[in-house]
């Protein structure tokens, strides 16, 4: 799909900007859920199944996330990409920005809360332990 313009911000939203696509990396990056049916089952948003699978294949199409193959029967596994990794920053930017500025639950935004508190080299130790997680098992 060509982008609406080069413009890096709309570049970016077109792959991130829609209303589920940030979450299911939240759930991947900090709950290690990388299975559909786990990923389904454990939304606190309550995803839709055909939502997730759609997020899914854009996600793999963006390059943010690979799918494992998987035999007739077995489930896929996701991982993330560098790129999907790179992500953090950015889901850790909006956190800190809801944190101040929306109102939610206290008990929601713990991981989120820690994340702000420990800062970039906290940040950046995180991404070191997702490349092992996801990166080195291709």
């Amino acid at each position: 799909m060509e982008p609406r313009s080069e413009c890096p911000i709309n570049t970016a939203v077109e792959v991130l900007g829609d209303r589920w696509s940030l979450l299911v990396l939240r759930d991947i990056i900090f709950e290690d859920r990388r299975y559909f049916r786990v990923l389904l089952t454990g939304s606190v948003e309550r995803i839709a199944s055909n939502i997730l699978a759609d997020r899914l294949v854009r996600l793999v199409d963006a390059g943010l996330l690979t799918r494992g193959t998987a035999a007739r029967g077995q489930r896929a596994r996701y991982s993330l990409t560098e790129a999907g990794i790179q992500t953090l920053p950015i889901i850790d930017a909006l956190a800190t920005w809801g944190l101040r500025w929306r109102p939610g639950s206290d008990a929601l935004p713990c991981r989120q809360q820690h994340l702000h508190e420990m800062g970039p080299a906290y940040i950046e130790q995180f991404m070191e332990e997702l490349r092992a997680r996801h990166l080195s098992a291709h």
